[in-house]
């Protein structure tokens, strides 16, 4: 099992085009760790409006009275991909990790795989 910080570690070094990432409680909006970033991606901002993305599909799910679980969000830019994964599992509940990708060098499918690995082996 992985702690936080060398989750997001790994996630930095071996996903492709990996920009930042972070953990992130949705019922605060806080990142409970952040790895990367930029000038312009500001990983606390991130965190705290994707946490509105969440909520507003779990919400909308509530209403449509869809009995299932979100596995990913994506959000697709012009040069980037932003990936919401919800994680599962003892503990982890109401916690999400967040990837931006360089959407120019990165593997989408192959940045969701790494990314569902990392989730099984991080220890919240």
């Amino acid at each position: 099992m992985a702690t936080t910080e060398a989750a997001l570690k790994e996630a930095m070094t071996t996903i492709e085009g990996a920009v930042g990432v972070a953990l992130v409680d949705y019922t605060s909006g806080m990142a409970l760790g952040t790895a990367g970033g930029t000038k312009d991606l500001d990983l606390t901002v991130a965190a705290a409006g994707n946490t509105d993305v969440v909520r507003a599909k779990v919400r909308t799910m509530e209403l449509l009275g869809l009995n299932d679980e979100i596995e990913d969000i994506l959000i697709t830019l012009g040069t980037q991909y932003h990936l919401i994964r919800l994680m599962r599992g003892r503990g982890a509940n109401g916690l999400f990790l967040y990837l931006a990708l360089d959407k120019g060098r990165a593997n989408l499918a192959m940045a969701r795989h790494q990314l569902r690995k990392i989730e099984t082996e991080l220890e919240v």
